[in-house]
């Protein structure tokens, strides 16, 4: 099976973490972007609802079109010159969204701005998502992306299931497009499983009871 791999634009950028340039001065940063999960279970059954997928929630940190790192665990910082081309939250929400219409096996997944009638809700908190320098700082570093996930009931406002997902990809190397494979690797494992339990965790493919008018 041929390799994921994320997307990049422009020339690569160099490494390590620097203060933001002023404008128009230096160079402008590259860009890179993930890729939606295509493949999962042969057994993932179809549903007849459907699904809003809320933007993750994430620390400040984190809440940024910038690359972070950590060199030690409790420490945050930045590749210099290397950006993602939206907020990682807001990228998560749309590579989730793609995953769910990946699979075919939904009726409807959208954002709540499409004014979609969702019978669920997916909310998530995107914890972790960062490359990671320690305990081997001379080895190329270790990608970690760490998603708490919550199926919301909207007829109810219940929430029917909740979980954690996390997943770990090292570097083939220590540059940004070897980087940016291994974050494209540890977040497509995260979102498969996401989607797999999010379209079992109901236990039937049928709508769930309406609220009458």
């Amino acid at each position: 099976m041929m390799k994921r791999r994320a997307l990049f634009l422009a020339l690569p950028a160099g490494l390590g973490a620097c203060s933001s340039i002023l404008p128009g001065q230096g160079d402008p940063a590259q860009l890179y972007t993930l890729t939606p999960k295509n493949t999962f279970a042969d057994d993932l059954p179809r549903v007849a609802w459907q699904l809003v997928v809320d933007p993750p929630v994430a620390a400040a940190g984190l809440n940024t079109s910038r690359i972070a790192l950590q060199r030690t665990p409790v420490s945050l910082d930045y590749y210099a010159k290397a950006n993602w081309t939206d907020s990682a939250p807001l990228m998560v929400q749309t590579l989730l969204i793609e995953s769910f219409e990946n699979t075919g096996k939904i009726v409807a997944v959208a954002r709540e701005s499409v004014r979609l009638r969702p019978d669920y809700l997916l909310q998530t908190e995107l914890r972790e998502f960062q490359a990671e320098y320690f305990p081997e700082p001379r080895q190329p570093p270790q990608v970690r992306a760490r998603i708490i996930a919550k199926l919301v009931r909207v007829v109810d406002r219940s929430i029917i299931a909740s979980t954690a997902f996390e997943r770990a990809e090292r570097a083939a190397r220590d540059d940004m497009v070897a980087i940016a494979e291994a974050f494209d690797e540890a977040l497509g494992g995260v979102m498969k499983r996401i989607v797999e339990w999010t379209l079992r965790a109901p236990g039937s493919g049928a709508r769930p009871p309406q609220v009458p008018g």
